[in-house]
């Protein structure tokens, strides 16, 4: 869109894109009706201009505007006695000729919108050019999956600017934006205001997940934080594949991120059909698969293979990259929410520069957080806990607990804490003579199977526990007997499987086995 005047100097040879006559008009009628600065300036800024004597023209109108002064080709003149660029035009006749030729003062955002749309293809050409001069540099610590993921979080910022600060919304854009989502709580039932977390008691508890919000589910190891994540993954990716698939009782669901950091793909997607197969984790490994269980195994997968479920399992992941892929995701297939398994197991963009780990994790949470508000979507990450809960005679989890816990705690929506006391418990067996094992055993029973998840902060609702059943046979956890199971669904082979749905029997009475039994994980 160049208009064949001359353009000002650039570092590329190429002609830029450009619209002066865009620009004449534009401050023309600024100089003429100073209202008009209120309909452009959440658009344009001095440097969208191609010219960059018309950018310090409108710098300075701007902020003469901003004081309530009176900004006329007279006036802007005394501000820019001193500008060469702007004597080399004509000086205080230039700003007269630019008033003077105002044909329209309506145009004037159809005007900055140009500008601006021209301003977006003069970096697009700039982030190219880099793009290839830092691609033919050969720096030794430069590779290309860096230059790749910068690229696109460069790109992805350019998309973005403008849209980031909205500035202030009037009461009644705020009380619509409610009362939609009420409304759509409302036409889900059972009162969430976001995505349902697959477990009737929890959903109980948070309303479901909200966009923009970044959740903590931290424990001590083998108490089940990658299971649980899981379960919550997949109930939220297996939502959409109903709904994809036209199934009338399909709720909300979404595309599900999931970062493991720590287990491979394949494990975790082991995991996940054994669950849903209705096999026993530790079966997968030993190879002692029945014909029928195996033939249950692969038929789950197929019925699962268009599930909107993506892992990436990249170790020592940096946040900025991270964000990245997120972004490239959502760009891609689509992001209704993210996981994070876990977060100490992400580095700093600053790729540790001594400034020790609580200002890393610090990094890090505030890095997750921007990107639960820039992609609007919730960021579940997973978190450990210090040593202190051993140490106590009561082994609940509590805030303090929270290794660095001054950034997690801050910076979080939501935190969660699991809790299986029979962890402990059993590993305080006596010897079955011993007086006190028939006491032991009583209370093995009784805590067998039963799950805490504690809500330990929420900037929406109420803390709490939430109670639910771990089934460690199946790496799953479930809500209680009695409750109305919204996690699972019925499944293939006989009756329904561990992600059943309403009217299996509970899993509960399934006989797992001993305390202890079947595979434990962190």
């Amino acid at each position: 869109m160049a208009d064949g005047s001359q353009p000002a100097a650039t570092d590329s040879p190429r002609i830029q894109p450009h619209n002066l006559e865009a620009e004449h008009a534009l401050l023309g009628a600024l100089l003429v009706s100073n209202e008009v600065f209120g309909q452009i300036e959440n658009i344009l800024d001095a440097s969208h201009f191609y010219d960059p004597v018309h950018g310090r023209i409108f710098d300075v109108m701007a902020r003469l505007i901003r004081k309530k002064a009176l900004a006329s080709p007279v006036t802007v003149k005394s501000f820019m006695s001193g500008d060469e660029g702007l004597e080399t035009l004509g000086g205080a006749a230039y700003l007269g000729q630019l008033a003077s030729g105002v044909v329209s003062l309506r145009a004037a955002p159809d005007y900055a919108a140009t500008i601006r749309e021209l301003a977006t293809r003069r970096a697009l050409v700039r982030l190219g050019d880099d793009i290839q001069a830092r691609a033919a540099s050969f720096e030794v610590d430069d590779e290309p999956e860096t230059q790749i993921s910068a690229a696109e979080q460069a790109l992805y910022t350019l998309a973005e600017t403008g849209r980031e600060s909205r500035g202030f919304a009037s009461f009644l854009e705020a009380a619509t934006e409610a009362v939609r989502v009420a409304g759509a709580a409302k036409k889900r039932g059972g009162g969430l205001a976001g995505l349902s977390t697959g477990l009737r008691t929890l959903d109980d508890r948070l309303g479901g997940f909200r966009k923009s919000d970044l959740v903590i589910l931290a424990a001590r190891p083998s108490m089940g934080k990658t299971a649980l994540a899981l379960n919550l993954a997949y109930s939220v990716a297996r939502q959409r594949l109903k709904a994809m698939r036209k199934d009338p009782e399909a709720k909300d669901g979404g595309v599900v991120g999931f970062f493991s950091l720590e287990m491979s793909s394949e494990q975790l997607a082991n995991r996940l059909l054994a669950a849903e197969a209705r096999i026993k984790s530790h079966l997968l490994l030993t190879g002692e698969l029945t014909t029928e269980e195996f033939h249950r195994f692969v038929d789950t997968a197929r019925d699962l293979e268009t599930l909107p479920l993506h892992i990436d399992d990249t170790p020592a992941l940096p946040i900025s990259t991270l964000a990245a892929r997120a972004r490239r995701l959502k760009r891609q297939k689509g992001l209704d929410m993210l996981v994070v398994d876990y977060l100490q197991l992400c580095r700093p963009a600053s790729g540790g520069r001594g400034d020790g780990r609580v200002q890393e994790v610090s990094e890090i949470t505030q890095g997750l957080k921007a990107i639960a508000k820039e992609l609007d979507i919730p960021v579940i990450a997973l978190s450990q806990l210090s040593r202190k809960v051993e140490e106590r005679e009561d082994k609940r989890p509590q805030l303090s607990d929270l290794r660095e816990s001054g950034s997690i705690e801050q910076d979080a929506d939501v935190v969660m804490f699991i809790f299986r006391e029979s962890y402990y418990h059993d590993r305080q067996k006596p010897p079955e003579d011993d007086p006190r094992f028939a006491d032991w055993q009583a209370t093995a029973e009784r805590l067998h199977g039963r799950a805490e998840v504690i809500i330990g902060k929420q900037r929406h609702g109420p803390i709490g526990m939430a109670e639910l059943m771990f089934h460690d046979s199946y790496t799953l956890f479930s809500d209680p007997p009695g409750s109305r199971d919204v996690a699972f669904r019925d499944g293939p082979g006989a009756g329904a499987g561990p992600m059943g749905g309403a009217g299996r029997r509970p899993m509960a009475h399934e006989g797992a086995g001993a305390p202890g039994d079947g595979d434990d994980f962190a």
